[in-house]
């Protein structure tokens, strides 16, 4: 009578498998993964930006928001919204071009802590995943897929 064994877990053939599965993870180019950071979160703050704009003028839904549910402390509902809706608009565009890209990054990572501390603290999960796009960007950069990469090459 044949006893059939577990197959070892732990042995050399599983611990090669995985050790190649992360050499080739390990192989994928910085310059694709903020490529594809810089252009999801853009796309994120984006569509945010068009929820409160009709054509080129801030909707009115979008101030009545900043005036009754988000209640921004230390500046103006007004002020708020206008700020909310350019900066939405005006730090993609430059995240999906590569221009000024950890500083737009930086910009909208500000935003996102003040959309959690003083907007919707229970919706940390996204924004912590936000926070990771835009934290991966300001510490690693654009990548070379960006304007700011052909600069630093013609100033060499």
């Amino acid at each position: 009578m044949k006893t059939e064994t577990m197959p070892d877990l732990a042995g050399p053939l599983p611990k090669r498998f995985f050790e190649q599965v992360v050499q080739t993870l390990d192989r994928i180019p910085n310059d694709l993964i903020a490529l594809v950071a810089r252009l999801s979160i853009a796309a994120v703050f984006w569509q945010s930006g068009q929820t409160k704009v009709e054509g080129w003028m801030l909707s009115d839904n979008a101030l009545y928001l900043f005036e009754n549910e988000y209640k921004l402390p230390l500046i103006d509902p007004w002020l708020a919204a206008h700020l909310a809706a350019f900066a939405e608009h005006f730090f993609p565009i430059l995240l999906v071009i590569g221009l000024a890209t950890r500083f737009s990054a930086l910009a909208l990572l500000g935003m996102t802590l003040v959309i959690e501390i003083f907007v919707y603290p229970d919706a940390w999960p996204t924004h912590g995943t936000w926070a990771a796009c835009l934290l991966f960007i300001a510490a690693r950069g654009p990548g070379l897929f960006s304007l700011d990469a052909v600069i630093a090459r013609m100033a060499r």
